[in-house]
This record gives structure tokens, C-alpha cells and sequence, in this order.
């Protein structure tokens, strides 16, 4: 996790809201120089900053509307940093809670250097990584309606369906398959859903890798190099991580992609762990057969428990490196590695 440490004459925290915002802005001695509830407008926030503007950072945390606050500092040169909504605990933890008291909280982290930082994702890919998000909400509520079909058949204990019913010629006839009228129903209500679903994923797949071509096509192919690395993987990767130049080291990018296994202990006794592997290696397996020898040899030396793992995480440092060096995948490096 890291903190924003860098000292300012000036430290404002906010408390934004999608209609008002409670900012409190403090000197570098700690002492409170504003301390008010305002409309969420460029205009109301400009007009409270404009006497502190000299040696200014603003701080608010992570949550759906903090895009047009970033944006505004960044058009008014105003230092702007984006607190990590799951590592601000102080906020949550005080005996009262309330919209003056957090903004009081935010500032008083970012004057003592302990607030945790999220990336502040800049506007340019801002929203083709959300039409990309979006996508995936649509194919997992596709997905919710294929796997009811099958409870309801498990419901009525009817014979298995044998075809794939993801794949869009399989489905004809499917309704038939159930007697009730009732059933027969709902279950064409699912088929429809899903035929039209399957119309919008299509089209939202088309634009986005349109506009990945236009942000940067080079690394899009770069990715798409890797075995196992489809269209819809390479444009996660390429929009989550954004500019791989972001991470100091290679360890910082396998952290935040989560193949690195974080365990919390305390007094000598383990706690867990902080974040579960993300990653899977299943894909890089089933498309190349040199991943199979490299896997049984990983596992010859430290298990088959480990070995997975180990794999997931080779891979996400050739991706950093394809990514800051501006090469492709090879094999026999991947290997030599």
C-alpha cells in the first residue's frame, strides 16, 4: 500500500457526496482553516480553495463521483490524491461518524503522510475502462440466466440438455424440452434475455477494441502475443494497469494483480492471508505444450500446491517486462527466465 507523504503548505480533505461535499482544508501546523458542507459543483469547490490555492493538495476518497473533482484539479494544476476506500480505516473506526468528521479525517491523513493511495485513473481511457467494466456485468447476468435454465430443469428433474446451450445454435428448440406451459415460459423469457445480451456484448466487444487500437495499439497486440491471452483478457490488462510505468518494480505490478501472496500475522501467529490470487494459469496451460513442461518441472522442484502459483506469477512479470520494454512474448525466454 502506499501513502502520500509529500509535505504541502496547504492540506484539504473531502467528504464528497453526489450532491454536496464536506471539505475541511488545514495549514501544515494542523490548525482548521475551513470547515464546510457545500454543493458537489466545480464552481463551490473553486470558490472555497481559491485564498489556499497556494501549495494546495485536495484528497477525497474512492467512490463513483470522484471524476469530476480529479478532473478539475488537473485542468486548475491543483495536486490531487485518491484515497483507497478499503484501506481508510480511521474513517470507519472513530466512536462517531459523520460527514464533518470524515472530511476532518481525510485531511488530517494526508498533513500526516498516512493515507493510503488508489491510482488516479486519468480521463483520457477513463471511460472505455468502464464500457469494459460494463461488459462484464453484462456477461455475468448472461450467465446467471444460462444457469437458471439448468436449475430449473434440475428442479422438474428432467433429462439433461447435452448441448452447450452458451453457444448460440444449441438453443434452438430448447423450450420444448419442458412440458409445463408455465416453465416453457420462463424459459423462453431466459432465451430472449440471452439472445439480446449476447447482441450488446458483441457490440460493446467491437467498440472497445476500437478504441483500444486508438489508445494504444501496440501494447494491445503485445498482449495478445502471450499464449492464453485472448481479446477480452488483453483488454483487462491493458485498461486495469493502464501505464505499466505506474509501478516502480516488477514486484509492485505482481501485487497489484494479485500474485503475490500477502499473509498477516501478529505475535508469531498467522491471521490469513491479505487477497487471494486473482490470476489463473489455466488459459497459458491449454494453449501451448511447453507450458506443461515448464509446470511439471516447477512442480518436481517446490510441489504441486505451489506450482501453480509459481506459474501465474512468471507470467505476470513477462507481461510487466513485454509492457515497459516494448517486446513480445518468447517462449525461450519465458523459459530461460
Amino acid at each position: 500500500m502506499r501513502f502520500y507523504n509529500r509535505q504541502h503548505r496547504h492540506y484539504c480533505g473531502i467528504d464528497l457526496h453526489v450532491k454536496t461535499m464536506y471539505i475541511c482544508i488545514l495549514d501544515s501546523a494542523g490548525q482548521i482553516l475551513v470547515h464546510r458542507n457545500v454543493k458537489s459543483t466545480a464552481e463551490a469547490f473553486l470558490e472555497i480553495v481559491a485564498p489556499y490555492r497556494e501549495d494546495l493538495v485536495v484528497a477525497a476518497e474512492c467512490m463513483f463521483t470522484w471524476y469530476w473533482l480529479a478532473d478539475v484539479c488537473a485542468a486548475e494544476g491543483i495536486a490531487f490524491v485518491l484515497g483507497h476506500a478499503l484501506a481508510m480505516k480511521a474513517i470507519h473506526g472513530g466512536k462517531a461518524k459523520n460527514d464533518k468528521i470524515d472530511s476532518h479525517k481525510i485531511a488530517s491523513l494526508l498533513r500526516g503522510g498516512l493515507l493510503p493511495q488508489a491510482y488516479v485513473y486519468p480521463a483520457a481511457m477513463r471511460s472505455t475502462r468502464d464500457l469494459l467494466r460494463r461488459r462484464l456485468h453484462l456477461v455475468r447476468t448472461r450467465g446467471e440466466r444460462l444457469a437458471h435454465m439448468q436449475n430449473t430443469r434440475a428442479q422438474y428433474d428432467l433429462p439433461a440438455v447435452e448441448r452447450r446451450l452458451a453457444s448460440p445454435a444449441n438453443r434452438d428448440g430448447v423450450s420444448a424440452h419442458f412440458p409445463d406451459p408455465s416453465v416453457r415460459k420462463s424459459v423462453d423469457v431466459d432465451l430472449a434475455l440471452i439472445d439480446q445480451y449476447d447482441t450488446l456484448i458483441v457490440d460493446l466487444e467491437l467498440t472497445i477494441v476500437r478504441e483500444a487500437k486508438r489508445h494504444d495499439a501496440d501494447a494491445f497486440h503485445r498482449l495478445r502475443s502471450v499464449p492464453g491471452i485472448g481479446k477480452v483478457l488483453a483488454l483487462t490488462i491493458l485498461y486495469e494497469i493502464h501505464d505499466v510505468t505506474r509501478f516502480d518494480r516488477v514486484q509492485e505490478c505482481a501485487s497489484y494483480a494479485r500474485l503475490v501472496k500477502c499473509v498477516k500475522t501478529s505475535g508469531g501467529k498467522t491471521l490469513g492471508t491479505g487477497g487471494a490470487t486473482m490470476g489463473t494459469v489455466h488459459l497459458f496451460l491449454r494453449h501451448t505444450k511447453d507450458g506443461k513442461q515448464i509446470l511439471a518441472g516447477i512442480e518436481k522442484k517446490h510441489g504441486t500446491g505451489k506450482a501453480l502459483s509459481i506459474l501465474a506469477h512468471k507470467i505476470g512479470r513477462a507481461v510487466f517486462y513485454m509492457l515497459s520494454r516494448g517486446t513480445v512474448f518468447s517462449m525461450e525466454t519465458f523459459r530461460a527466465a
